[in-house]
């Protein structure tokens, strides 16, 4: 495992869980956010020391397009890249798009702010960081997370079931409308213009079986002296 990337996963009901990851350069914040977060109950919880460990976590360019990954709490000034530009880049990738980004900033000017926001980030804390609006703005951004996996949720199971109608309707065959038949032997008209015998075109036209016998006033015809009058 990378050396930026450190994984808090001994939480038993792990699938019951919404992982955090707290994307910082500084030690010393990612033990504070850990400390704050972990007292307030959330047991999933990540930590990367740059934007490059935090694509690796997020699997930004993997092949596997899932994440483990419920929230972010993103730091602005990081060296190499920063907290407002890998924001950016999480945002475009269809699988990541909708992880909540909370910007981490010491600075609360408002063009940061409008550069943040332009770059994805549903919501922003100010440096130092006051447990009160960090726990209220977490719980608020994984409320929302959770309502929309509920939601995609949902609109797999309904696709599921439309691929399902889709081809249930496919393996079924209707005869419908008018079918030419002659008055004299009985035999079909179909789409092309050619005669068919009628268990030929049935075949062509649904999904029947046929099984083949005589019925009781043919054997009286064919066999008179096995079934008299």
């Amino acid at each position: 495992m990378s050396p930026s990337l450190q994984f808090s996963r001994n939480d038993p009901l792990r699938k019951n869980t919404m992982a955090i990851l707290i994307v910082d350069d500084s030690p010393d914040q990612h033990l504070l956010l850990r400390s704050l977060l972990t007292k307030a109950g959330h047991g999933d919880i990540l930590a990367a020391e740059s934007a490059k460990a935090a694509f690796a976590a997020l699997n930004l360019d993997g092949s596997d397009l899932t994440t483990p990954i419920d929230l972010i709490l993103m730091d602005v000034l990081m060296p190499e890249l920063d907290g407002v530009s890998a924001c950016r880049q999480v945002k475009s990738r269809v699988h990541l798009r909708d992880i909540p980004v909370i910007m981490v900033t010491a600075k609360n000017d408002l063009s940061n702010l409008k550069e943040a926001f332009a770059a994805g980030a549903m919501d922003y804390i100010n440096k130092p960081v006051n447990s009160v609006e960090l726990l209220a703005r977490v719980s608020s951004a994984l409320a929302l997370k959770h309502e929309m996996d509920c939601r995609k949720e949902r609109e797999r199971e309904l696709q599921r079931s439309n691929d399902e109608l889709q081809r249930a309707l496919k393996e079924v065959k209707v005869l419908r409308g008018l079918i030419p038949i002659c008055a004299s032997c009985k035999k079909i008209r179909n789409d092309g213009g050619f005669w068919q015998q009628l268990e030929e075109y049935l075949c062509d036209h649904s999904e029947a079986e046929f099984s083949h016998g005589l019925c009781q006033p043919c054997v009286k015809k064919l066999y008179p002296g096995v079934y008299p009058d």
